[in-house]
């Protein structure tokens, strides 16, 4: 899982959800809170942009997490 936070085996491993870079420590990184959960980012960059489209980046973030989560095989695509 990308966005936010993963919660892994007694460690909390963050990724920035606008590229995908992995955050060895959060502290000091940009961060920003969005419908009650903590973003932390690479960049300013990264930040403004997940600031200007919060809700499409949750949205994929619940998307890739019910598809984790969903018994059988995913399709990808349009209906």
């Amino acid at each position: 899982m990308k966005g936010g936070h993963e919660h892994g085996q007694g460690n909390t491993r963050h990724w920035d959800p606008v590229c995908g870079r992995h955050l060895e420590a959060p502290e000091g990184h940009p961060s920003s809170e969005y419908k009650k959960r903590r973003y932390f980012f690479c960049s300013e960059g990264c930040r403004t942009a997940f600031e200007r489209q919060a809700e499409r980046f949750r949205l994929n973030e619940l998307a890739r997490a019910g598809a984790l989560m969903s018994p059988g095989r995913v399709r990808w695509g349009l209906a």
